[in-house]
């Protein structure tokens, strides 16, 4: 990674404000890398951005290739002629400008996008072409897979007639011709996405921040991935699922965390010479300009649970690729910026794949005062990080600053105050200072979610590990981010040696930039 000091913010798309329902890469994108350029950050860390199924996860994604059509700006597709605005302000996104409705995101989005692409020729785009040309490799199976799933009434692709869950060439060749259309509506949505994704990414560029981008260790169960591909994960015979992901019981959580995804068969990816990994991997880079791998520590050990199981708890522990994977990634694309997440229990074997791996990993300054983790939770206090590390107050995983420090009981808190030297102070004044102490950390980059930056409550939550109907859909509003706020972050960064001093004058206030 970069040898200067950095800092950013944590942000789903889907958290950006929007007028039709979902943050998407419309004009607040665009609006908040400004906001960004102007607040001194250098980096921007969103979620995994795949098409999420039930449950709305982007950590369960339909293709670990493909992207979310709902992040599609409709906007864009007003100028271009194909939709009208008053088709898009007829539709009901919800009524809550501060959270996503995914239901009514299916039911109304979709719609209009099949509009869309009805009306745009896009047969004759050669861009098109091009764009179905160059990503065939896995464009094609995807586009067919969700071309399928709609004609099974969306049911797993394990539950559908055993001549396409097999993918018999007769079967195959027969739904390429029977959903002739609908498998191009597919390849259309992706080449819609990526082109408004890459316009994006571009700007971000242009304006002086990094994307950091975020991709799940293993793919979902319901994937083109899996379906395409089954030999690479261990199913049996029929494609069934023989053991699965999860994490094993601790003081977090007496059951474990059961997700559910195939297990890879990493003999088989071995003996490849990981081409599948190798693919995903140059892929994201085209993507982002750094990018965060999640349970890092399964490439040392991973969680095998029996699959049928109904919590963790008969889990065991079996060894992963190791750096064999990663040398074979640095062999073949160079030296990437890559950020290891190593959160969970960290065994003497983690702490080497990470060190012998040379990439950064994460400190969550929560975790440093959680009295129930006495083994590691002296890792994330500051005076204990090294350089090469990447600090944060909270992930996406995690209660907001503030709501974490308001149930936390008293003798955290106290330690908490201890710490901080600030005995004397309520709970907002406290958070501020957490900031300012992982911003002022030895870690070479210091990533805040922006719900802490705002002082909001376990109600701006993203997620809640363990839980369904309730995660990602936290959303900011319009006006939340102001000029007042971005002279605070950046005079922080400045303060904190993450941005260099440079004298500007931004409207009414004079910063340091």
């Amino acid at each position: 990674m970069s040898e200067r000091r950095e800092c950013g913010i944590l942000l789903p798309v889907s958290s950006l404000p929007s007028r039709y329902g979902i943050g998407c890469f419309d004009r607040s994108a665009y609006e908040f890398l400004d906001f960004l350029a102007d607040a001194g950050q250098s980096c921007w860390q969103i979620l995994p951005l795949g098409p999420t199924g039930y449950g709305d996860s982007p950590y369960q994604s339909f293709s670990t290739f493909a992207g979310n059509p709902y992040f599609i700006s409709l906007d864009d597709l007003i100028e271009e002629g194909v939709l009208e605005r008053r088709e898009c302000r007829s539709v009901n996104f919800g009524k809550d400008p501060s959270k996503v409705d995914y239901e009514k995101m299916y039911k109304g989005r979709l719609p209009l996008l099949r509009k869309a692409y009805e009306r745009s020729d896009i047969s004759h785009n050669e861009d098109f072409l091009r764009f179905r040309e160059k990503e065939g490799f896995w464009l094609k199976d995807y586009a067919l897979f969700m071309a399928v799933k709609g004609r099974f009434g969306g049911a797993p692709w394990n539950e559908w007639a055993d001549d396409i869950k097999f993918r018999w060439q007769n079967a195959l060749d027969y739904y390429r011709r029977e959903l002739y259309f609908d498998i191009e509506f597919q390849e259309y949505l992706q080449f819609k996405f990526y082109q408004q994704w890459n316009k994006l990414k571009a700007y971000a560029n242009g304006v002086g921040i990094r994307i950091i981008g975020d991709i799940p260790i293993y793919v979902a169960m319901d994937s083109a991935d899996t379906w395409a591909s089954p030999w690479l994960f261990k199913l049996d015979e029929q494609n069934r699922p023989t053991q699965v992901a999860g994490c094993p019981p601790d003081g977090f959580s007496a059951d474990g965390q059961l997700w559910g995804n195939p297990l890879y068969n990493w003999e088989v990816h071995r003996q490849s010479g990981f081409s599948w990994w190798l693919k995903r991997i140059e892929h994201c880079f085209e993507m982002y300009d750094i990018l965060r791998i999640d349970h890092f520590r399964g490439f040392d050990e991973y969680y095998a649970i029996p699959f049928g199981d109904t919590t963790a708890a008969n889990g065991w522990w079996e060894k992963g690729p190791g750096m064999d994977l990663f040398r074979t990634i640095s062999w073949h694309l160079g030296n990437r910026e890559i950020i290891a997440e190593d959160l969970g229990f960290v065994t003497e074997t983690v702490k080497q794949l990470v060190r012998d791996s040379g990439y950064p990993n994460m400190k969550v300054l929560e975790f440093a005062f959680d009295s129930r983790d006495t083994g590691t939770a002296a890792d994330y206090l500051p005076h204990n990080y090294d350089r090469n590390s990447v600090v944060y107050t909270g992930t996406h995983d995690n209660e907001t600053l503030l709501g974490w420090l308001q149930g936390r009981p008293e003798n955290e808190r106290e330690m908490v105050k201890r710490y901080i030297n600030r005995r004397e102070a309520d709970d907002k004044e406290i958070c501020e200072e957490m900031i300012c102490t992982a911003l002022r950390s030895v870690s070479k980059l210091c990533i805040i979610p922006v719900q802490d930056y705002l002082g909001l409550d376990n109600s701006a939550r993203i997620n809640q590990p363990s839980t369904s109907g309730i995660n990602w859909k936290w959303r900011l509003t319009e006006g939340q981010l102001d000029h007042a706020l971005a002279v605070r972050l950046h005079t922080l960064a400045v303060l904190y040696g993450r941005k260099s001093p440079e004298a500007v004058n931004t409207g009414d206030v004079e910063v340091i930039r």
